[in-house]
């Protein structure tokens, strides 16, 4: 692949500075494309556990760049733009969970890694959407759980065990208002097109598809299948990724709106201004990053 100047200044500057580009699939393609680490949250907090790197530029949003930091406190974790948040991770608080776990006090926490570092020191065990049915079948201390922050892959983990789900009441604004007419309307216009989708849609959404899984998934489940045409539900940038490895493939999104603007907010020129003047470093306080890694590092066991 031909890089642009300023991509290949991005790389030089990664080299000498010992330093790994880990880049989320819902991210602009000119990013993915000089990824040291290109994947999911499961890879990518994989990855950031056991990379031997100094620095870690993390192309992604805040709780990515804290996970990373949580698990590797000796390295420098830079966010290129401190803004990117997550919505999701957004509805809920440290006080709101532990006032949940008073009202369950027989019920193991769950917490998505789309949630805050304090959230997840005051959980259990860590998740992803590409794990979710391993970690919650892995508790054997409960059979309540309470998944948290995101009711719809709550919802959908419960179809796959026999604990007792208590999901929460957030949602991924991306993805919970996708809609059946959507989904319909696009399959009436490729009928021969097969569906996949993201667990964070909602349930009636999940219920039309042919297969579901995490933004990982996903792009497994098209490398492999014979079928030539198929429909996405999720963040429009994971097409970037199925286009590449997949070229004699048609990919239609189920909607044009699937598009995460805090993904959408890191630019090359930011992650080279980042790493040229060593800023927007994210730190955890040691008193929210010990438990929080239990939880993260319980997760990574069961993985």
């Amino acid at each position: 692949m031909n890089f642009t100047d300023l991509q290949n200044r991005i790389k030089k500057l990664l080299k000498e500075k010992n330093a790994i580009l880990l880049v989320h699939y819902y991210q602009r393609g000119e990013i993915q494309d000089i990824a040291d680490i290109l994947g999911d949250s499961l890879a990518l907090s994989i990855e950031a556990a056991r990379t031997d790197a100094d620095i870690i530029v993390f192309a992604g949003v805040r709780f990515m760049a804290e996970s990373a930091a949580i698990l590797s406190p000796d390295k420098t974790v830079l966010l290129p733009r401190e803004e990117s948040g997550c919505p999701l991770a957004d509805m809920i608080t440290a006080p709101q969970l532990e006032k949940a776990r008073e009202e369950n006090p027989d019920a193991s926490v769950v917490a998505y890694v789309n949630s805050s570092a304090e959230v997840k020191a005051h959980s259990d065990i860590c998740c992803t959407s590409a794990n979710a049915v391993r970690v919650v079948n892995s508790i054997t201390d409960a059979k309540r759980v309470l998944m948290i922050p995101d009711g719809n892959l709550a919802r959908y983990t419960s179809l796959h065990t026999d604990r007792e789900i208590i999901p929460w009441k957030g949602y991924c604004p991306v993805h919970h208002f996708v809609t059946t007419d959507e989904v319909q309307s696009v399959k009436d216009r490729y009928p021969r097109a097969k569906f996949a989708a993201h667990p964070e849609c909602r349930p009636e959404v999940l219920e039309m598809t042919d297969f579901v899984g995490s933004t990982g998934g996903i792009i497994r489940f098209a490398r492999e299948t014979d079928v030539k045409e198929i429909i996405v539900g999720t963040e429009l940038g994971i097409i970037h990724q199925l286009e590449k490895e997949n070229p004699d493939k048609t990919f239609i999104p189920v909607s044009d709106k699937l598009i995460c603007q805090d993904m959408k907010y890191i630019t090359l020129e930011d992650i080279h201004d980042a790493l040229v003047e060593m800023k927007h470093v994210v730190t955890v306080p040691d008193r929210i990053r010990i438990a929080a890694n239990r939880a993260l590092t319980r997760m990574l066991e069961v993985s």
